[in-house]
């Protein structure tokens, strides 16, 4: 486990991913382009006995770059952060202030791979990966991003006890409205308070507290 500092300056628990496991994702998704090259340039390959040789080039490059580039920017946009490989690793790519990718990010690190991945065999991926502390290949460095594993093992500390004073008002606490990412920094905060200095504790529950409240009623 590491630590990641958000935008509002909380301290977050996150584990990065591992290189064996981003190197299966990332043969899961090398071999799920590659069929759809194959397709692609079946499919150009038939347009090309009838047409010229400049259209048959043209539509190579151009169903060759949706592939290679479109098809990480789409799945991980989409799925904030998730390919079909990450998606059955149980790896997520984030930002590195751990919030979500945005599409800006998911473009550079899909541009990165073409030379990186694809031109170069992974080399300069697996080189930068062992020396970046976090697991970063280069599209991450240029991206701001972080690959983090969702499957880390489960936390066996206790929860936090409900004060029987908030016992009647949690009892029909409506919660549907409180985002993810909040409730994640409630549930570090809760199991690291003991951890913090007496004033860092009492500055992040006060500004957690009033990011939940925002957020729950009554």
């Amino acid at each position: 486990m590491s630590d990641v500092v958000t935008g509002e300056a909380v301290v977050v628990e996150v584990r990065f991913a591992q290189l064996p496991s981003r190197a299966v994702a990332l043969f899961i998704d090398v071999l799920v382009q590659g069929v759809l090259l194959y397709a692609v340039f079946a499919m150009v390959g038939n347009v090309g006995l009838r047409a010229d040789s400049a259209l048959f080039a043209a539509l190579s490059i151009l169903f060759s770059a949706l592939v290679m580039v479109g098809y990480p920017v789409i799945f991980e946009t989409l799925s904030r952060g998730r390919s079909l490989g990450k998606l059955a690793m149980g790896l997520r790519v984030v930002s590195d202030d751990g919030g979500p990718e945005r599409f800006r990010q998911a473009f550079f690190r899909a541009l990165a791979a073409v030379p990186e991945i694809w031109l170069l065999a992974g080399a300069p991926a697996l080189i930068t990966s062992l020396i970046s502390e976090r697991g970063k290949r280069l599209g991450d460095i240029f991206a701001g991003t972080v690959v983090i594993s969702e499957r880390g093992p489960r936390d066996r500390s206790l929860p936090a006890a409900m004060p029987p004073q908030l016992a009647a008002w949690a009892a029909g606490l409506e919660l549907s409205a409180l985002p993810g990412e909040v409730a994640s920094t409630a549930r570090q905060y809760l199991a690291r308070c003991h951890q913090l200095a007496p004033q860092i504790q009492h500055e992040m529950g006060v500004r957690i507290a009033a990011q939940v409240a925002s957020f729950v009623s009554p």
